[in-house]
């Protein structure tokens, strides 16, 4: 296209090198810019001593045919990374059990579990599957959550149909709200189960999870959906979209960090950049700017030109109000194949004391490499192990503190996953943790928090934060947005963006 609209990314996560990649693609002059040294994000990856460790995330939805991800990189025209599918999705240990609850692919097999598992629950179930069936064949057809302009509107107008309808009585319910409606609400495991999944999906638990985005997240697992465990790494999903993004002109600038987003007080002009290594600092011009950055960070880079003006400062104080995000503490392990269980599977998630919170070593969600997926030499595996934390607590803390405070966090998970594994001394070779500090060094979100904006009612689809912001032009992609976190959600915010600039240029 003749002179082509310049556009800057902020964030080389999978959101932003997905708008990137896809932007490139179709003709605009795009750079993208990280503070961080390797792309990815929170899907990004480490070594040591011959391990590779994924940094947050370690499954991936949206692989199968027609799947967003499926859709992106037939687009880009790459190939999709070699994956196999998680058989069960996750293994769910309950306090004081020895068998897990196994979210199983197939359906059938799924329901058989659940059934066992969970008498009188069925009606439950298929509630949620009338809400999923309806609510994925709407999500099939592209619409724009929330709508924020009439183009927005007519995308949403044309994705609704009949069997959309089904959904509108639940629009303001929650899961808690199911449960008590099919007097399931006093069964503790059931409900215990519900608050695991949904705290991975969602941020928060059963009681405050929007009702129609917990339909869409606990059957997702299933076929033909399903979770997929990565051949290498999580890392493959980021190269592969960096070498869309460069394949087209596109530019990934990596140790650069963007200190602000100046505006006219109308849409963006150009960003600041610094180069972290040598401490210059540079503008860019742009036309649009998307940034893949939570929705806490985005108002601390508009100027205060933009700042000032009214829809703006509604905007920024409604992410003031928003409840304190979640951190994680994770713990990288590198063992002896000897370590773990036969027959192992990928993912698992322990709950050690029904009385404590899902968090803080009290549930720890854990991953396990395969062999020969590329994750560890041969004979060996990793464990990585992650726990929903306070953020505040290791920020509010002297130094000596906060490590006395992370070698803590250490002793009780490695004591808390040796009930499981066979944790001895001479069976880990590598023991790294990251904390919220960790995590904000790395990827710069506002006091490492992970996972995005909970999905309560007020801000979960249609009532939740848009890809456009209330600055022309500043676009929000990421977790911040719908439909929310992992890959699949932040690429799925990072197309609607594309198609929301493609329209306005």
């Amino acid at each position: 296209m003749p002179s082509s609209p310049r556009v800057v990314v902020i964030g080389a996560g999978i959101g932003g090198l997905t708008a990137a990649a896809l932007l490139a693609k179709r003709g605009y002059g795009v750079k993208v810019y990280d503070q961080a040294i390797v792309p990815g994000g929170c899907a990004s990856t480490f070594k040591r001593r011959g391990f590779t460790f994924d940094v947050g995330a370690t499954q991936v939805a949206g692989l199968e045919p027609g799947g967003i991800h499926h859709r992106i990189f037939q687009e880009l025209g790459i190939d999709l990374p070699e994956a196999r599918p998680c058989d069960p999705a996750c293994a769910v240990f309950l306090p004081g059990e020895t068998e897990p609850i196994s979210v199983w692919r197939n359906l059938d097999q799924w329901k058989a579990e659940r059934s066992r598992q969970f008498p009188g629950s069925e009606p439950f179930w298929n509630l949620l599957a009338k809400l999923f069936e309806a609510s994925w064949d709407f999500q099939g057809r592209d619409p724009v959550l929330p709508p924020r302009s009439p183009w927005d509107l007519l995308q949403l107008a044309k994705a609704l149909r009949p069997d959309t309808l089904i959904t509108v009585p639940y629009t303001f319910s929650t899961v808690g709200d199911a449960l008590r409606l099919f007097d399931l609400d006093q069964d503790l495991r059931l409900r215990t189960f519900l608050d695991m999944q949904l705290k991975l999906y969602s941020q928060v638990t059963a009681e405050d999870t929007a009702l129609l985005y917990a339909a869409t997240a606990l059957a997702v697992s299933q076929e033909p959906q399903g979770l997929f465990h990565l051949e290498g790494s999580m890392q493959v999903l980021s190269d592969r979209l960096h070498s869309a993004l460069t394949s087209q002109g596109g530019e990934l600038h990596m140790g650069h960090k963007v200190e602000a987003i100046n505006s006219n007080g109308k849409r963006p002009q150009s960003v600041t950049i610094c180069q972290t290594k040598t401490g210059q600092t540079f503008t860019e011009p742009a036309d649009h700017v998307v940034a893949n950055v939570t929705a806490q960070d985005i108002v601390h880079l508009i100027d205060p030109a933009a700042k000032a003006k009214p829809l703006v400062q509604g905007y920024t104080n409604r992410v003031d109000a928003l409840p304190d995000g979640s951190g994680a503490f994770v713990i990288y392990l590198g063992v002896d194949q000897a370590a773990v269980p036969p027959n192992c599977p990928p993912h698992l998630q322990f709950l050690y004391d029904y009385d404590g919170p899902i968090a803080e070593n009290n549930s720890l969600f854990v991953s396990v490499s395969h062999p020969n997926d590329g994750r560890a030499p041969a004979g060996k595996a990793t464990i990585i192990a992650s726990s929903f934390t306070d953020v505040r607590q290791w920020w509010n803390s002297s130094e000596a503190n906060y490590e006395a405070l992370k070698q803590r966090f250490t002793e009780e998970a490695i004591a808390r996953l040796s009930t499981y594994f066979d944790l001895r001394p001479e069976h880990i070779t590598v023991c790294e943790t990251a904390t919220p500090r960790t995590f904000h060094k790395y990827t710069a979100r506002k006091q490492g928090i992970v996972g995005g904006v909970g999905q309560r009612i007020p801000t979960f689809g249609p009532f939740g934060f848009a890809t456009r912001t209330p600055l022309k032009n500043l676009w929000l992609v990421g977790d911040s947005t719908h439909p929310g976190e992992g890959t699949a959600g932040v690429s799925y915010s990072a197309l609607t963006t594309v198609r929301q600039i493609e329209q306005s240029s």
